[in-house]
């Protein structure tokens, strides 16, 4: 699959394609729809499919502050559509002066100078171009005047997550921010994903004979709620179940909030300075004290074990 950054990165002999826009941020299910919709059409027309993405985040440069934790970095976002069949993958640089272009010349500078796009594959509720004033139906009528197909994909599923509201990111940032790893699972079809660098912590883990992965997570990451949870250490191609803390560590006064990840049954394993990930399957209970080291222990110790049994779950439904 090809990426792209910016316009000047599209190969100049750069021939048809069926294009999507968004930000897309999880490629969770709904998106999922329309971006294996794009992959299908373009396959029909014997073309490439290509997804049109920004960086950063659109709120951030409209409204400066308002950058919204986000579920998956780039780099993944790429990973995840290329795992649907997606061609290429352009990030557009939005900046001040990109979010004034008027639907119309967004239309024209990206969509035809540059992806001469043969169809654009959006959903219902697609807005673009200077306040968002461009629809889906300004951008049929942009397909009229420069011969592409506009089709519209209905992206709204809903299931049990968010008690039954359609999936989005915005739900799933919430749920994610509630501990509700579970509900979040289901509205990306996989478990969500925090990634970043392995640092030195206080070490107190390795102390209490439960050395932990400090992860410097990655910037305006979206984290799960203060607890302990039961996931996934992704480290150097090796998956490893893992008892996963959230929080301050109030039991030491700790101030900072930290991602901290027990690899299960692993002994002496060296991540420091490693770019690793972890995945949440399941929230095991919240932060807490206790009224001594050795109470705190035991908990450590059986919070370890239901993150066995969970995770054991877990592989046996994959199986």
């Amino acid at each position: 699959m090809q990426r792209w950054r910016g316009l000047e990165d599209i190969p100049q002999d750069w021939g048809r394609s069926v294009v999507t826009i968004g930000s897309y941020d999880g490629v969770h299910r709904g998106h999922q729809l329309i971006i294996e919709h794009a992959v299908n059409r373009a396959r029909e027309l014997g073309v490439p499919s290509v997804v049109v993405t920004f960086d950063p985040h659109p709120s951030e440069v409209v409204r400066p502050g308002s950058h919204p934790p986000l579920l998956a970095p780039h780099h993944r976002r790429a990973e995840l559509m290329e795992a649907l069949g997606v061609d290429a993958v352009l990030v557009l640089p939005f900046t001040t002066e990109f979010s004034k272009l008027s639907p119309a010349d967004f239309v024209v500078k990206v969509l035809v100078d540059r992806l001469h796009a043969k169809a654009v594959v959006e959903g219902p509720n697609f807005r673009f171009g200077h306040k968002a004033a461009g629809t889906v139906d300004f951008l049929a009528e942009q397909g009229t005047l420069y011969d592409f197909e506009v089709e519209v994909v209905d992206l709204y599923v809903t299931g049990e997550a968010g008690g039954g509201q359609p999936f989005s990111s915005t739900l799933t940032r919430r749920l994610v921010a509630e501990g509700d790893v579970e509900g979040a699972r289901e509205i990306l079809g996989r478990p969500h994903r925090v990634e970043g660098v392995v640092v030195r912590g206080a070490q107190r883990g390795r102390e209490l004979g439960f050395p932990t992965a400090n992860v410097e997570t990655l910037p305006h990451t979206a984290i799960p709620a203060d607890g302990v949870y039961a996931g996934y250490l992704h480290a150097q191609g090796e998956t490893m179940p893992a008892a996963i803390s959230v929080g301050t560590n109030p039991q030491f006064d700790g101030t900072e909030r930290t991602v901290e990840a027990y690899a299960i049954d692993r002994v002496g394993l060296d991540l420091y300075g490693l770019h690793v990930a972890v995945d949440f399957l399941a929230f095991v209970r919240g932060q807490a004290t206790f009224d001594s080291l050795e109470q705190l222990l035991a908990r450590m110790t059986q919070d370890v074990e239901q993150c066995r049994e969970i995770i054991a779950a877990d592989q046996r439904r994959q199986d």
